[in-house]
């Protein structure tokens, strides 16, 4: 699985859009008393997620493998995903793999 698109949003959680075309929702906050995630308690190092497409990092040094966000996957409550296709793409953070990072 390659990671397309993943949005931070409310709670610690991050929706996720694969490059097959499905969407979930991958919690985080099983993670946050970990070390190494310790600093995405903060919303600002949260909200800096980087898409490898294979992996999700962040500044601090947390990763997760696409594995890892496939296999705890949940489907998006329909609240949550109609934000998402209602908000303004100019202004939401969204990291997306792009073609010419590949």
């Amino acid at each position: 699985m390659r990671i397309a698109e993943v949005v931070p949003i409310e709670d610690h959680m991050l929706f996720v859009e694969t490059e097959e075309g499905a969407t979930g929702v991958f919690d985080l906050k099983p993670y946050l008393g970990g070390d190494a995630f310790a600093p995405l308690r903060e919303h600002a190092e949260f909200s800096a997620v980087h898409n490898g497409g294979y992996f999700l990092e962040w500044p601090c040094g947390a990763d997760l493998s696409a594995d890892t966000i496939e296999a705890h996957l949940k489907t998006a409550p329909p609240d949550i995903a109609q934000q998402l296709n209602k908000a303004d793409r100019k202004t939401a953070h969204r990291a997306s793999r792009s073609a010419s990072s590949i």
